[in-house]
């Protein structure tokens, strides 16, 4: 079956083929709903009748779906229609290895960088159990970003069992009209199957480590390892034959490269690399120069003729050194500072001040590494490093939707945060090591003995843990009523003492005691040092702090803990999150200074979006806006206005006057009475986030609807008025949504339980008050569903490529969201007695909707209008860098 340009699969779009193969032709697609450009593989019509290639279909769906890293195509989406099974992936901008190797081998450097690079998606796959079973140079797409992984068509569970051999038939009839891994034969392309596989053996991953060893051979040369005239000769060459070493045909070559490619290509299993990771390794050893083994062979035998003369001329050359340093001037040590900037990976954007999912950057102690969160326009969120050796960064394995990275002092691994855990990991991949729980964690500081300080929570006070892992304590005490928060911990030169942000939210409260405390672990240090509104960096001479959006820097006795002199600018623009006091700002010991700039000093703006392109209209003045509500009848805004202890206002929309509803705050998360008369919303006063209700006038006092010792939010009040929801964490459970009765016994009630790994919020009520929209992290990302009300009976997914905070249509017809890349997403909606039925997706309005914790950042008009909370300015796009930044410094 052949798709023709304009067709359609789904909300695809059918543009040009890209090619087919045996299992599967590829074909260029555009997603209408969001936009971008995608590769389609469909299962060919003479093979969709075939169990067996329909089994192997399914597998490759399940195959990559169960892996996600930056060096293997990424799976969208599945589908079937009709009579089409197809995949949805990537479009992979670049050429094949193997279109590439039609222009001769590849340089040492590049066959070593991407040979890494393949190890790392190799080493993905198996440790996700998946043998990928078909490596060759074809399956391996070179992208500007690195290379690329692809087609698991044949790959299988590392348990699964063997294949059926038919080699015995293939060799005796070949018909190079049917596929090679067709029902009957031995699965794999012949040239770079391994001995097993050929025999008609399981392959395990080492069967990968032999394929992945003739690919680098032929990198390196030219080249097959294998070749021959037929099938057969060819089998006979894997079997029995070594190929020539790659230095008798590149005499350039490293001979470490050699040899690890022959251990690759051993006959027998057990005497080649055990693992990938092995050979990553390895690959990475040569890569940096590790021995002379690593030297082109001509190189070494020139050096070992020179030898000789070397040693006759090392003690003139030594004598020589030393009356030079005696009787030269010294040469003068540059003083200019060097600036340069890093952008963002491709198609991501940096998270830098957006609270619980903020990632600012940060540098190894050495300077060698940088670390930061980024997020992808598909809206996956990872910790990317990048060496400032080179190009470009890469994602941390395993840090999917971590926050606020920080660094080993021997810069071998990265403490993060996520899935409300403190976890760690190696620089260069590895297992992932979970060291505690963090629920909304603000901040981490790793020291020589290998003790980890942290910050678990927004109101907590500080605990260390052994980086080793083992049991958590606490080494601050908070003081009640001067205090709510202790975070930003760093540790001094040394581990013996860390200084530390203590604040209060209430920023009337002592504020004359807000600011940087100097602590040891056994308590018998804790004093202030400055008064600060965000975090500090310790450097040597010198402790960074920002002021008034100008990064400060001012001498600083690391060893007694005390400052000297007077602060002294050094850059300015430098972003500091004031809702959790972050400036994002670093520094390395020897003098390189990382920061990053952008709009969060300056708020945000309420902007009115029509979907007819009619230009945006501001409504208000700029400031610190957060989760807004507009009233039933549209004629009155709620929201919450201060940072960071925000109060409730209420605005009339046609006049644009303003007025204040609460005094004591912060405030969050306002919702209208179904009458407009009365709103409910989440307040902080002393502890967690309680939920109150006060008449929408103004007149009389806050009333408590829900207290507890659990952060709660209220997303939404029914209709006829008789239910609130709200989202909550109460008994251990991970933000359930809960209803609360505005009747009877008002005993609040788990409405959706999240599960032990995601976690539910946002619920919003239709029109008629029998569904409920939500969001939801159970695939592993957020989405869209609705269930029935007030009983949760059936569940139908509304987004499926992301989507959070529901809104519905006032009719009930359709359902908005903010779709992943912060355009308003409508869902049509047609409901059938107690199911519904889903329409095609579409773009409704484009935004650059601010990210709140409770979502809120939009709603949508009686009118169809979309009012939108929108950053101001433009995102920061680049990590700035000074190399010698003390140099900036005004004597």
């Amino acid at each position: 079956m052949t798709l023709i340009s304009g067709s359609k699969l789904g909300p695809y779009e059918i543009e040009a083929p890209l090619g087919s193969g045996g299992m599967g032709e590829v074909y260029r697609a555009r997603d209408t709903r969001l936009d971008r450009s995608v590769a389609i593989k469909i299962l060919p019509s003479r093979l969709s009748t075939s169990p067996e290639a329909r089994q192997r279909f399914d597998r490759e769906a399940r195959a990559i779906s169960s892996l996600n890293h930056p060096n293997i195509c990424t799976l969208h989406d599945v589908g079937h229609q009709d009579g089409i099974d197809f995949l949805v992936m990537e479009f992979l901008s670049g050429e094949t290895l193997s279109d590439r190797m039609l222009k001769g081998p590849l340089s040492a450097s590049e066959v070593l960088k991407f040979g890494i690079e393949i190890c790392e998606a190799l080493d993905r796959a198996h440790k996700s159990d998946v043998v990928h079973r078909d490596l060759k140079p074809g399956n391996i797409m070179l992208t500007k970003t690195g290379a690329k992984l692809m087609d698991f068509g044949l790959a299988k569970a590392g348990n699964g069992t063997p294949p059926c051999s038919g080699l015995t038939e293939t060799l005796i009839n070949p018909d190079a009209s049917q596929p090679l891994t067709a029902k009957g034969t031995v699965v794999g392309t012949f040239q770079y199957m391994a001995p097993e596989q050929v025999e008609g053996k399981d392959a395990d991953t080492r069967s990968d480590i032999f394929a992945l060893g003739a690919v680098l051979y032929e990198m390196a040369t030219g080249n097959r390892a294998f070749s021959g005239k037929s099938q057969a000769s060819i089998v006979a060459a894997i079997l029995a034959s070594d190929p020539p070493p790659i230095s008798s045909i590149q005499p350039m070559s490293p001979p470490a490269l050699d040899r690890v490619i022959r251990n690759c290509l051993a006959k027998d299993p057990d005497d080649r690399f055990q693992s990938v990771h092995d050979l990553k390794l390895q690959l990475k050893w040569i890569a940096e120069g590790g021995s002379q083994a690593g030297l082109p062979s001509v190189v070494t035998s020139r050096r070992k003729n020179r030898e000789i003369v070397n040693w006759i001329g090392a003690g003139a050359l030594v004598l020589t050194a030393v009356l030079a340093m005696l009787l030269w001037p010294k040469p003068q040590v540059a003083t200019r500072p060097i600036q340069s900037y890093l952008p963002a990976p491709d198609d991501s954007t940096f998270i830098v001040s957006e609270d619980d999912t903020a990632g600012p950057v940060a540098i190894s102690s050495n300077g060698t590494y940088i670390a930061f969160a980024a997020m992808s326009k598909q809206g996956t969120k990872w910790i990317w490093v990048r060496a400032l050796s080179e190009s470009a960064a890469k994602q941390l394995y395993g840090s999917e939707g971590g926050t606020y990275p920080f660094w080993s002092p021997d810069e071998k691994w990265i403490g993060f945060f996520a899935d409300g855990k403190l976890k760690k990991a190696p620089v260069n991949g590895g297992p992932v090591i979970t060291l505690a729980d963090a629920p909304r964690a603000r901040g981490g500081s790793w020291n020589e003995g290998g003790t980890i300080i942290f910050a678990p929570a927004t109101q907590s006070t500080l605990f260390e843990v052994p980086s080793s892992g083992g049991a958590t304590k606490q080494i601050t005490k908070m003081k009640v009523g001067v205090h709510t928060t202790h975070r930003w911990p760093v540790w001094l030169p040394g581990g013996k003492k860390f200084l530390y942000l203590a604040t209060s939210h209430d920023q009337e409260a002592a504020s004359d005691k807000n600011g940087i405390y100097v602590a040891t672990p056994d308590a018998k240090e804790n004093r202030f040092l400055l008064p600060a509104d965000a975090n500090v960096v310790v450097t040597p001479n010198y402790l960074l702090f920002v002021q008034n959006g100008n990064l400060m820097a001012q001498s600083f006795d690391a060893s007694k803990a005390e400052l000297k002199g007077d602060p002294v600018p050094v850059v300015d623009g430098v972003i500091v999150n004031s809702g959790t006091w972050r400036a994002a700002v670093d520094a390395s010991r020897n003098g390189i200074l990382v920061f990053q700039a952008g709009f969060s000093a300056i708020g945000s703006q309420l902007m009115w979006l029509s979907r007819d392109g009619k230009p945006p209209v501001q409504f208000g003045e700029n400031a610190v806006f957060h989760e807004l509500k507009l009233s039933p009848d549209g004629r009155r805004l709620a929201v919450a206005i201060g940072d960071p202890s925000s109060a409730l206002w209420v605005y009339d929309v046609t006049r644009g006057v303003r007025t204040r509803l609460t005094f004591e705050g912060p405030v969050v998360a306002p919702v209208w009475s179904p009458d407009g008369r009365r709103i409910a919303f989440t307040k902080r006063q002393g502890g967690a986030l309680d939920a109150y209700v006060k008449d929408a006038s103004g007149y009389g006092k806050e009333e408590p609807l829900v207290a507890d010792n659990q952060d709660k939010a209220i997303s939404d009040w029914s209709p006829d008025g008789q239910y609130l929801l709200y989202t909550a964490s109460p008994g251990g459970l991970a933000n359930s949504i809960w209803m609360l009765p505005l009747s009877g016994d008002r005993k609040p009630q788990v409405f959706i339980q999240a599960g032990a790994e995601a976690y539910v919020m946002g619920g919003s009520f239709s029109p008629d008050g029998k569904w409920v929209a939500y969001t939801s992290r159970e695939s592993g990302r957020s989405e869209v569903y609705v269930t029935n009300f007030p009983n949760p009976r059936g569940k139908w997914q509304i987004s499926t490529v992301g989507g959070s905070q529901p809104r519905w249509r006032r009719d009930g017809t359709a359902l908005y969201y903010m779709g992943i890349d912060r355009t308003v997403m409508e869902a049509p909606i047609v409901i059938r007695g107690d199911s519904l039925d889903v329409g095609a997706v579409q773009p409704y309005v484009k935004t650059s909707a601010i990210t709140l914790r409770f979502g809120g950042a939009y709603d949508v008009a009686v009118d169809g209008r979309v009012l939108v909370n929108n950053t101001v300015g433009e995102d920061t796009r680049t990590i700035n860098m000074v190399v010698n930044w003390p140099a900036l410094i005004k004597k």
